[in-house]
């Protein structure tokens, strides 16, 4: 390190020539929010200076911009059904050079194991990728998951020199009432010197000042301005989520003002193949804020220097002497149009290409995760005298469902209401341990006709769910599942139609990203020809009904779910 800071002072000082010199370049200065015309001198992977310099190679920038490479402050790999290679190639042209990885989902199916997987994938990749340990697995007691992770499970990766801290706090409930094992793991995380991560888009008050002393620092879940801002005056950092699903950018946008700006940043949670490919990740964030309003200098702060304060993560989120070369090429700064990306000084993608291959690496841990009972002829069965029952309403762009009570008849083995509307059958069943656990429900609103489709993506347990209106095609798509170790599939008539094998922990393919989602697109398109509605991704809903913590009714393996009550409930229970 010693001969890189000197070779760097003498570039610096104008006593040699830099290696790389962006010469005539427009750099966004995320200390000052000033946009100026300069040169930019790199060596040795590090910025050297910013003023006149020379260097072995000039590369003139008339007309271009340059920004510090783009972070994300909250990221779950998996959600990408790749690898963490794969996922690194399909997140570099988009501009992200780091990345904080939450890795709850494969640690539910995988415990320790599954993050090691993650740790390991993700070594010596030209995108940063840092940890938070997963604070809770499972996520409630109210599911079974693959495993169970208590503090001195945590302990072994906490000093990890890539672990920042602990995951997103779900259990907000225990933090508050000061419950023993989730403090075992605050503690562990705080006399370790680590960050804590929140997740708490309901507390208010008192409850949120008790959350927020036991030592948490961001939030990632806000919904509204006026939660932004109650959470900023506690001193929280906010982090702006715009994921597949939960969308937040622009309605927290009122909460930034001069002061606050500094504690706030981009993040993109879950974001799925289709959307990294056509509207990007972090850079979409970053697009999205200047169209509301937000000055381009400052959504690059919120998308660079502002991650890097809050973890602090050193010499990295800005471009200034001594700061790694971690920087983004743009074409155009209003659009975000990215030219090149560099880590450390290398190039590693140009005009959406990345430049870089990716090495495999052992991850037979990693699969036959699909460890079920075998099923039965009437395992789907529903029993129940009563006509009224209660009904999962699905609705369009959104993770909350509606706990609906209906008029039921059954007619040949299918359901409808009094109205005449086809209802669906819905099963939740366990495949970590072979249980044989299976929680039942119904779902209207799916619209999905002579057939059924099935899962091993259901957050966060990832247990196995499957929704349709013939138990024979249940079992079909289920027992196909188990055969190819865990993905989607979609079955009619008693054949599979189509199968996405998702073979790591029955979450991610081993393929690349573009031909999965070239897969992902056909199976989306045969979904809507057998009749479901256009207004509802079918593998997305189905992948969070058995989340029991989204409002208002969902399924786990252990039963029908009232999540505003929190307690199991019956299908015919008033």
């Amino acid at each position: 390190m010693r001969d890189i800071i000197m070779a760097l002072v003498d570039v610096a000082a104008g006593r040699a020539k830099a290696q790389m010199v962006f010469k005539n370049i427009n750099l966004v200065n995320v200390f000052t929010g000033e946009i100026y015309k300069t040169d930019v001198a790199i060596h040795d992977g590090y910025i050297a200076g910013i003023g006149e310099y020379t260097g072995a190679t000039e590369l003139d920038m008339e007309g271009k911009y340059l920004t510090p490479g783009f972070m994300d402050g909250h990221v779950h790999i998996e959600s990408s059904m790749v690898t963490p290679g794969e996922f690194a190639r399909a997140i570099a042209p988009k501009g992200t050079t780091t990345i904080i990885a939450d890795p709850h989902e494969i640690a539910n199916v995988k415990g320790i194991a599954g993050i090691k997987y993650i740790l390991e994938g993700t070594e010596n990749l030209p995108v940063d990728v840092y940890i938070m340990l997963p604070s809770c697995v499972p996520a409630t007691p109210f599911e079974n998951s693959g495993s169970v992770l208590k503090a001195e499970d945590l302990m072994e990766l906490i000093n990890h020199p890539r672990v920042l801290g602990l995951g997103e706090l779900m259990d907000f409930t225990n933090v508050i009432h000061n419950e023993k094992s989730i403090m075992n793991k605050i503690i562990l995380a705080r006399n370790s010197n680590k960050f804590i991560d929140g997740h708490n888009p309901l507390l208010s008050g008192r409850e949120l000042n008790a959350y927020v002393a036991a030592g948490v620092r961001t939030e990632h879940e806000c919904i509204s301005a006026e939660g932004a801002k109650e959470r900023l005056r506690l001193g929280t950092h906010l982090m702006f989520r715009e994921g597949s699903v939960a969308k937040n950018v622009i309605d927290l946008i009122p909460a930034l003002n001069e002061s606050s700006i500094a504690r706030c940043m981009f993040c993109t949670d879950d974001r799925h193949p289709e959307d990294i490919l056509t509207s990007g990740h972090i850079d979409n964030n970053i697009r999205l804020a200047i169209r509301h309003g937000v000055d381009p200098a400052k959504a690059i702060q919120m998308a660079t220097l502002n991650v890097a304060r809050c973890y602090n993560l050193e010499r990295v989120g800005a471009i200034a002497p001594g700061y790694k070369a971690d920087v983004v090429v743009l074409d155009n700064l209003e659009n975000i149009e990215i030219y090149q990306v560099y880590k450390e000084g290398k190039l590693i993608a140009q005009e959406g290409e990345a430049l870089f291959s990716i090495k495999s690496i052992n991850d037979s841990k990693m699969r036959n995760s699909v460890n079920m009972k075998s099923l039965t002829e009437n395992c789907f069965d529903i029993t129940t005298e009563e006509q009224g029952l209660r009904v999962i309403g699905l609705q369009p762009h959104s993770l909350v469902t509606k706990d609906l009570w209906c008029i039921v008849y059954e007619e040949e083995g299918r359901y409808v209401t009094k109205e005449g509307k086809a209802l669906l059958k819905v099963a939740v069943i366990e495949r970590h341990n072979a249980t044989g656990n299976t929680g039942l429900g119904l779902v209207k609103g799916l619209g999905l006709k002579n057939g059924a489709i099935a899962s091993t993506v259901a957050h966060d347990s990832h247990n196995i769910v499957v929704i349709g209106d013939s138990d024979l095609d249940m079992r079909t798509a289920v027992e196909h599942l188990h055969e190819i170790g865990g993905g989607i599939a979609i079955a009619s008539e008693g054949n599979i139609l189509r199968s996405l094998p998702l073979p790591i922990g029955g979450l991610m393919s081993d393929i690349p990203l573009e031909e999965l989602q070239e897969q992902l697109e056909n199976m989306l398109e045969l979904s809507y020809e057998m009749g479901v509605s256009r207004d509802i991704n079918p593998f997305m809903a189905l992948a969070f009904l058995a989340l029991p913590v989204i409002p208002e009714l969902k399924v786990t393996d252990l039963g029908l779910f009232d999540v505003v009550n929190f307690r199991f409930t019956k299908i015919d229970e008033v």
